[in-house]
């Protein structure tokens, strides 16, 4: 079995989910008492958030980077980047690792083209709607992804995230905000939406359309690559 190495911290309340679903994925994939070799590293988010909402790239990738080769250091056989928004980061933490890095939105990708799907509606934080860092990559995908149109919906995306579910704080008006964002994408065309932070699924879980949860399809891949070659239980 491989050993996972996941940077998390970003925010803690998904980094639980991440851990559980990988051990739960390993014990259902080998039975018994097995459990997924992993090496957490949880940085404080609230030395993280400031460099993010002030656009501080260049410092945050140094913090990242640092973190992530301190996992391989410490015997990760590939690496996990528990959030979305700092996938923004990816290339360059990449370029600084001799281990993989399992990017989240090539198994949000697998995820959508396995249900034989093309177009999709993309939430999370404002660099992740704003940005094409993710929607990119999805295009390698063959995938079209659009976010909200209006500048007021992308912005109540992007609060909750921050005030609300990054604290655990989780309301109903805002998840019903959430459910107006999705009925939009849905009516624009799209065939399934990525929740594209991996906060969002504490809020909603279901929807008109398939809602792809980053956060359970990159534990999914990391259980899959983690076990590569190993019999399953019978």
């Amino acid at each position: 079995m491989k050993t996972i190495g996941i940077l998390g911290g970003m925010s803690w309340e998904s980094t639980r989910t991440y851990y559980r679903l990988i051990n739960e994925g390993v014990r259902e994939r080998l039975g018994g008492l097995n459990s997924a070799r992993i090496l957490l590293d949880s940085v404080n988010f609230a030395d993280v958030e400031p460099l993010l909402r002030s656009g501080r790239w260049d410092e945050l990738g140094d913090i990242l980077c640092s973190h992530a080769l301190g996992l391989e250091r410490a015997g990760a056989d590939f690496l996990l980047l528990a959030t979305n928004t700092m996938h923004k980061l990816a290339p360059r933490i990449e370029e600084r690792l001799s281990i993989p890095l399992l990017h989240i939105a090539d198994a949000a990708a697998g995820a959508v083209t396995a249900m034989g799907l093309d177009t999709v509606g993309l939430l999370g934080t404002r660099p992740t709607m704003d940005e094409d860092f993710f929607t990119a990559r999805l295009a390698r995908h063959g995938l079209t992804a659009m976010v909200p149109d209006c500048e007021d919906s992308r912005c109540a995306v992007h609060r909750i995230i921050f005030d609300e579910l990054c604290q655990g704080r989780i309301l109903d008006a805002s998840r019903r905000a959430y459910e107006e964002v999705i009925d939009g994408l849905v009516g624009r065309g799209a065939q399934a939406v990525i929740l594209g932070c991996t906060e969002i699924a504490l809020l909603v879980s279901s929807g008109p359309v398939p809602l792809i949860d980053t956060t359970a399809v990159h534990a999914r891949a990391a259980v899959a690559l983690a076990l590569d070659g190993i019999k399953e239980h019978s």
